[in-house]
């Protein structure tokens, strides 16, 4: 029988809580404690924990202490810090996986271990390659980040009208060089009544609205950002603002509901700018599916300086941007599944010559089963590799040794977990 683990969010594919074989569910929503210390600048938070819950107990500590975590506060702790968690912080600080000092986990064998117990090469592999396929994750304590009492955020859309592609051209060769104090992330969605796409800049500053503008007339002063486009806030409310919470109360944050829709994500690195040309033709595509948005994440910075290997998290140095394709709908039924489903999948089979190749990467935590399988209970490596490549590049074979090592039964599984290696009799006598 298949043990599935849930750590307390939600899961694109549904993973965390949805098998073709008999399963029982580990709901691990329930451990959400948290423990702030300022002075030691760590937190140690349970994986049942939202990451709002997780933001709300930092603020309450302290108005200048942040996590470099994602901006949905419903998001689970668990999954999104063990597949390499990002969020608007990360060309200043790197990913969540980047942050994380100690872990407890319990194996395969009922023991419950620290990060010496379990030693470096399994606190490796859980922190970006998945915990889900290792153990059963505790807790993790994480290296708290310093952010100002004054940070600043703008969002402005432009349409094709207004010079949206000049801005967007621009945008990709300056955005892994900018100034990493600041993240914009870019949202393209297309308006079929007006036969447009907005191209919308949402933007974090780590300073007050003067440099930030200095800042953007220098690097981008085609999207002509100007001091009433800005607004000065806390780093609190910058996360109320990022999850279009911004005229509630911190205490939102505690909330762990969120919308029952429909969702399909896929993803993609973008390594090289698209021609402009090719930016033209991308539009006239999202114009002529109607409903897949696309969401570019900038990187450089810190993110550039770390190694590939350093984490299971491999996408670093010489990309531009991650890219999301998103689609929500309400519809209940296997038509309206197939037809919102398969937008994304022509839109991602478009953007094929532009993006990164050898392997066409992917992001472990916008999980799409569209890229490969294996068989629950019985993941081989061959199975395991084309996914696992994708996800991982390099880095997967050391993750399949790592899960050799403490699961050769493969009791942890799923269908996209790592293989262990099944070594035959002969071989073994080697």
């Amino acid at each position: 029988m298949n043990l599935i683990i849930r750590s307390g969010g939600h899961d694109f594919e549904g993973l965390s809580y949805v098998s073709n074989i008999t399963f029982v569910l580990l709901d691990m929503s329930n451990l959400r404690s948290i423990n702030v210390n300022i002075e030691e600048e760590t937190t140690t938070v349970q994986v049942g924990a939202t990451i709002g819950e997780l933001y709300y107990k930092i603020w309450e500590k302290s108005k200048v202490h942040a996590f470099p975590a994602g901006v949905c506060p419903t998001v689970g702790v668990g999954g999104h810090i063990s597949g390499g968690g990002y969020g608007v912080l990360m060309r200043k600080y790197g990913l969540t996986v980047d942050n994380v000092i100690d872990a407890t986990i319990v194996d395969v064998n009922g023991r419950v271990l620290n990060r010496t117990s379990m030693g470096e090469d399994l606190f490796w592999a859980i922190r970006g390659g998945g915990g889900a396929s290792f153990g059963v994750i505790l807790s993790y304590k994480l290296h708290l980040v310093r952010v100002p009492e004054t940070v600043t955020v703008f969002r402005v859309s432009k349409t094709l009208e207004q010079n949206a592609t000049d801005i967007f051209n621009r945008w990709q060769y300056v955005a892994d060089k900018i100034d990493r104090d600041l993240f914009i992330r870019l949202n393209l969605k297309p308006d079929n009544t007006k036969n447009t796409v907005h191209a919308s800049f949402t933007a974090l500053f780590l300073g007050d609205s003067e440099r930030l503008v200095s800042v953007m007339n220098s690097g981008v002063p085609e999207l002509d950002i100007q001091k009433p486009d800005c607004k000065e806030m806390s780093w609190i409310e910058s996360e109320l603002f990022w999850s279009s919470n911004v005229n509630n109360p911190v205490e939102i944050l505690l909330e762990r509901s969120f919308s029952p829709k429909f969702s399909k994500r896929k993803s993609d690195y973008l390594q090289t700018p698209i021609p402009r040309d090719g930016i033209e033709s991308l539009w006239q595509k999202m114009l002529e599916l109607r409903v897949v948005e696309l969401v570019f994440n900038p990187y450089g910075g810190r993110m550039s300086e770390i190694g590939d290997s350093e984490t299971p998290f491999p996408h670093r140095a010489g990309n531009i941007f991650k890219i999301q394709y998103s689609v929500n709908w309400d519809e209940e039924g296997v038509e309206a599944a197939a037809y919102y489903v398969n937008q994304t999948r022509v839109l991602h089979e478009f953007m094929t010559h532009f993006v990164s190749k050898n392997p066409r990467g992917a992001y472990l935590n916008y999980r799409d089963l569209d890229i490969g399988t294996s068989v629950v209970g019985n993941n081989s490596y061959t199975d395991g590799k084309v996914y696992g490549e994708k996800y991982f590049k390099g880095n997967f074979d050391r993750l399949v040794k790592v899960k050799t090592m403490v699961d050769r039964d493969n009791f942890f599984t799923n269908e996209q977990s790592i293989p262990p290696l099944r070594m035959r009799k002969k071989n073994m006598r080697k």
